[in-house]
């Protein structure tokens, strides 16, 4: 790597501390008052995310309206619903972007996420992926899997640290992972539109996050890109808690053919409209009415 290379890797680090979604999953996490060790959710028993009555309003618009929602660990969920409906305020109450005007929220039965900053919440092992892919792009797609890897980014050990062979092989699991493996010196400003999108995955997924909130994932990817996210995100179900927030039907419809009975959240003016099987939810006369149309 050229001196000119690791010194902008350097800068790469420093500006990662600041993403939350890419945040380092070691060291000790700030909070609103308090100080969490990252790792110790409890996800043993009940949802893994826990949301109850939360209410978020702006200038007497309430994005959320008494929204309660549960996720249980491992789970593949999607959530549907029309512009305005309150799922991106959602997520941003999740990843503590947003502070709520009543309700409760918690990671695991410990986390009570309403006590967390953002990067707080990040270390808690809750990722998080805009809808627009945020990488480095004149960075190789390899050095921005190596950005994301847990551990210490201060510039000092950007210049030093060495990867050990443990790292690499993380990094090289995660290429195949992600479709990547053939572009891993590859500028990651070269990458199509979907290859981004599947790069800033492959960052998220070198935090080994517990949960993953997923805004508009394949939002500009082609059909073939479509399908092979689709393929990677049946992949980490399980292995990973995944909220997909997505307005491509299709897409929904291929993340859970795999089993019908797989749940669908469909979201209106803040609140939860209907919950079920895509089946049902694609039959319910008020989400028709409010969102699919007939």
């Amino acid at each position: 790597m050229t001196p000119e290379l690791m010194a902008q890797g350097a800068l790469a680090r420093q500006r990662m501390l600041a993403r939350p979604a890419v945040s380092a999953a070691g060291g000790r996490a700030a909070t609103w008052g308090r100080v969490v060790e990252p790792g110790t959710v409890d996800t043993t028993h009940g949802p893994i995310l826990y949301l109850d009555d939360i209410t978020v309003s702006f200038d007497g618009f309430k994005a959320l309206n008494a929204l309660s929602l549960t996720v249980e660990r491992g789970e593949l969920r999607c959530i549907i619903g029309p512009n305005g409906a309150g799922k991106t305020t959602m997520m941003d109450v999740i990843t503590g972007k947003t502070r709520p005007d009543a309700g409760r929220a918690f990671f695991g039965s410990t986390i009570d996420l309403l006590r967390l900053r953002e990067n707080a919440v990040a270390r808690a092992g809750i990722g998080r992926k805009f809808q627009k892919p945020s990488v480095f792009e004149q960075l190789t797609v390899f050095e921005n899997l190596e950005l994301a890897l847990a551990g210490d980014r201060r510039a000092r050990a950007a210049l030093t640290h060495a990867l050990s062979e443990a790292q690499r092989e993380r990094i090289d699991a995660v290429l195949v992972r992600i479709h990547l493996r053939e572009q891993l010196h590859r500028q990651a400003g070269a990458l199509s539109h979907g290859q981004k999108q599947w790069l800033e995955i492959g960052m998220l997924l070198m935090q080994d996050p517990l949960l993953l909130l997923l805004d508009e994932p394949v939002a500009g990817m082609t059909d073939e890109e479509t399908e092979r996210t689709a393929e990677l995100f049946l992949s980490l179900e399980g292995e990973h808690t995944l909220v997909v927030v997505e307005h491509d039907m299709s897409f929904i419809n291929a993340l859970t053919r795999d089993n019908p009975a797989k749940k669908v959240t469909v979201l209106h003016e803040g609140s939860v409209l209907a919950e079920g099987s895509l089946a049902t939810v694609q039959a319910n006369d008020k989400v028709i009415e409010v969102y699919l149309g007939r």
